[in-house]
């Protein structure tokens, strides 16, 4: 009896967790078609709603509302064409193309869809594939004027691919370029067909070309590693560190370990590093740091000439800006050597030189600088200034004249200036002729000393005027040689003795 009433109490606790999964299993189901599940109705409404917002421009949300007539029926074919046409709208083939394909399993006779998938295989350069829809069109449709058409291109397409490549292996690669032109313009998202012609400009040198060619096919493919570690590196190639840094990284995104993009990702950042670090510190002046830094980068980089090229231009500049001019225009020279038609080269090897005073190659330099680019004002007004300032050393140069360099501080133009009047100082000589030289000779270094000493007049000599000349003067000036303002101290008598204090 224990035992009946111990097994009837089974039966019914058994019976209870049944009926609790039961009910359960119809709520779910509830839930399921509350959240899957669409009355024709509102497929409809959400089929209405595509339409109206696809030809408004609005794809986003036409697409948005498609996905749910989609979810809604997942048997209704016309829901997944209609869907297609939003991803090709949005430029999305690749996406389009499952849908076209899920419409033609549910409705085989549906020629809309097959000729529109045999359009997106041809761009896509799968000639067979799209081959096979456009003859199903034709079967079916014999007068289908499109993909009459588009069966004869498939045909053209296979007859040059196959050009293409036979050329490609017997090494002619200009006829390779000229064949995939038209393949191309026949298959515009075939990724194989624009990394071809990229080898191609690659063996002919074309690094640019290579690049406007495989930027694309990177995006063709959902996973292109390969062509986008090939990118890094031909941007790298050309000195587009920055560019190249971009495109490692996204060989990256794609697979972090992968370690050949690894490798010249840690290799890129380090020079893109110490370039950036460079130019920093140009910017603000630091010009022996710049130069230090810019150093590393040719050990960093050795085998890649733009980056020595870049190296030697910028440390020539700061050379320059140091006015340490004689290894100035050594490293400008060798700087120019690599890279004879750079501007800033030249500019600054002719800055070089008029900080040596040697205004004739300072001149030669800016001639050829303006040869290059006849329009640069940079160019032009530093050409004008280097020729006024050769006039003007043919005629009296005041830096000569004191013996220091056209960057000397006002103690030294004095300390300078005091040596040689003491030298010249006429009261030194006794004869006539002795003291007419002497005379002269005291002007001159007086002259150099009032102008080198006064920043306005300074300024004005380093420009390339000379301001104590007459003929510079506004009204013409009073005469009197060189003395500024007409003014000869020797002028005064015969007897008069000069006398001088060193100030």
């Amino acid at each position: 009896m224990k035992y009946t009433n111990m097994e009837s109490g089974r039966r019914k606790g058994l019976s209870g967790v049944l009926s609790s999964l039961s009910l359960l299993c119809v709520v779910l189901d509830l839930q399921l078609d509350g959240v899957l599940g669409a009355t024709p109705v509102e497929i409809e409404h959400h089929l209405e709603m595509g339409r109206k917002l696809l030809a408004a421009g609005q794809l986003a949300e036409a697409l948005s509302h498609y996905h749910s007539a989609v979810e809604g029926d997942s048997k209704n074919y016309l829901t997944y064409y209609k869907r297609a046409a939003v991803f090709l709208a949005m430029g999305k083939s690749k996406s389009a193309l499952p849908d076209l394909t899920r419409a033609i399993q549910l409705k085989p006779d549906f020629l809309a869809a097959r000729l529109q998938r045999g359009n997106i295989l041809l761009k896509q350069g799968s000639a067979q594939e799209a081959r096979e829809d456009f003859e199903a069109v034709l079967q079916r449709s014999p007068d289908q004027a499109e993909a009459r058409d588009q069966l004869f291109r498939t045909d053209e397409l296979e007859e040059l691919q196959e050009e293409a490549h036979a050329a490609h292996h017997r090494g002619d690669y200009v006829r390779t370029v000229q064949v995939l032109e038209r393949v191309i313009e026949i298959s515009p998202w075939d990724p194989e067909s624009r990394e071809l012609r990229a080898d191609c400009f690659i063996r002919l040198g074309d690094a640019r070309k290579a690049i406007q060619d495989l930027t694309p096919a990177a995006r063709l493919r959902t996973d292109n590693r390969a062509a986008f570690l090939k990118l890094s590196k031909l941007h790298y190639q050309l000195g587009e560190h920055q560019d190249s840094l971009n495109q490692v990284r996204e060989c990256l995104k794609l697979d972090q370990d992968d370690k050949e993009c690894f490798a010249h990702y840690k290799q890129v950042k380090k020079l893109s590093k110490q370039m950036d670090s460079a130019e920093e510190l140009i910017s603000d002046q630091r010009f022996q740091e710049a130069i230090d830094k810019y150093e590393s980068v040719m050990k960093t980089e050795p085998n890649v000439p733009f980056y020595t090229s870049k190296a030697k231009e910028r440390i020539c500049h700061c050379l320059v800006q140091i006015k340490s001019s004689e290894d100035a225009v050594d490293a400008c020279s060798e700087a120019h050597q690599l890279d004879p038609q750079n501007l800033h080269i030249l500019r600054d090897r002719a800055e070089a030189y008029i900080q040596l005073q040697d205004y004739e190659k300072a001149v030669e330099d800016y001639q050829e600088a303006r040869e290059f680019d006849s329009e640069n004002q940079e160019i032009r007004e530093g050409l004008d200034r280097a020729q006024k300032l050769l006039k003007q050393s043919r005629k009296r140069d005041y830096y000569k004249i004191l013996g220091v360099s056209r960057n000397a501080n006002k103690q030294e133009i004095t300390k300078a200036y005091r040596k040689l009047a003491q030298q010249w100082h006429p009261d030194n000589f006794q004869s006539e002729a002795d003291k007419k030289e002497a005379e002269k000779k005291f002007i001159d270094i007086a002259s150099a000393k009032e102008v080198l000493t006064d920043p306005e007049m300074r300024q004005k000599f380093d420009a390339g005027e000379d301001p104590l000349d007459p003929e510079s003067q506004q009204g013409g000036g009073g005469g009197g040689g060189h003395w500024p303002f007409g003014f000869n101290p020797f002028e005064s008598g015969g007897n008069f003795h000069f006398k001088f204090t060193y100030n």
